[in-house]
């Protein structure tokens, strides 16, 4: 039986958070949130992990990680540089960021023959989310079968500023229908939770609603569809240096056009992150309980 590939997009520039929060300590014994997602996947039978970071921090990345994981998992790096995968005719000379989450997702084909899961470095998952997306990356996943852990949107807010979440609409046979980015949500004074919209409005949503945290499950040959939709976003977007190519957008379009089916793995666990520096110390907190709980060991790896 092939084990699923878990791939972790750690290629951010943390400019909110002031650093390179994809490793930074929050743990008992200075455990990153990257290496508990680690744990959560080998323990849920995940044969590979690969970090898509940066060239400029792959020395801090080995230096934290290279021989930590020992026997227990195989490890591979790709790199996200602003010409990966970038037609020749495009001109990126202006842009000002990396191209987005599906990008970063495409450095990877040349190190992903399985299926695989995609998470972001500075998100924590929780522990059966890993354990629903490894059963259904073995059993079900399919060139035209993926699946999105959905999240409960009141558990994954922060207390220290906005946030950003694909808000999905969810059929009653758990498939996606709709997922649409929603941008600096946040709890208001009225204890209300609403995003701002593009005409500069706030639209309420619900405590309930169902959101992508970007856990989501693939086949290897989505790549094929990530690298031509990049081609034509490269080139659609020269003149706008910010854009990004996001994974919920892709989704939204195979799911409209017919070309795949999304099955949402809804899940109630609590998320964790460290979006702002101020977010460190209550994800220190929740690491501790976790500790003392003995969901997790401490250190996690010896």
């Amino acid at each position: 039986m092939t084990k699923p590939t878990l791939v972790i997009l750690a290629a951010g520039m943390g400019s909110r958070y002031g650093g390179l929060k994809q490793i930074d300590g929050v743990g008992p014994s200075e455990e990153g949130i990257i290496e508990y997602s680690i744990y959560d996947a080998i323990r849920a039978g995940f044969g590979k992990v690969v970090f898509v970071i940066r060239k400029d921090i792959e020395a801090p990345f080995r230096e934290k990680f290279d021989g930590k994981f020992g026997d227990k998992i195989e490890v591979a790096y790709a790199f996200q540089g602003m010409d990966s995968f970038v037609p020749a005719d495009v001109d990126y000379s202006k842009r000002e960021k990396p191209w987005g989450t599906t990008h970063a997702m495409l450095v990877a084909k040349d190190v992903c023959n399985e299926p695989f899961a995609v998470i972001n470095a500075d998100d924590y998952y929780g522990v059966k989310g890993f354990q629903q997306m490894a059963s259904f990356l073995v059993a079900e996943a399919a060139p035209d079968t993926f699946a999105m852990c959905g999240y409960v949107l009141h558990r994954t807010l922060s207390d220290h500023g906005t946030v950003n979440r694909g808000v999905a609409v969810v059929a009653e046979d758990f498939l996606l229908k709709d997922v649409n980015e929603r941008l600096k949500i946040t709890r208001g004074e009225d204890k209300k939770v609403s995003y701002l919209g593009e005409d500069g409005h706030r639209y309420e949503l619900a405590d309930d609603d169902v959101v992508s945290m970007n856990f989501w499950g693939f086949h290897p040959s989505i790549f094929d569809t990530i690298e031509k939709g990049f081609a034509e976003f490269a080139r659609a977007n020269t003149e706008n240096p910010r854009a990004e190519y996001l994974i919920p957008e892709l989704i939204d379009g195979m799911i409209k056009d017919g070309s795949a089916k999304v099955k949402v793995l809804v899940t109630d666990d609590k998320w964790y992150g460290v979006t702002y520096q101020e977010d460190k110390p209550k994800v220190q907190e929740a690491f501790a309980m976790l500790v003392a709980e003995n969901t997790y060991p401490t250190p996690l790896f010896s």
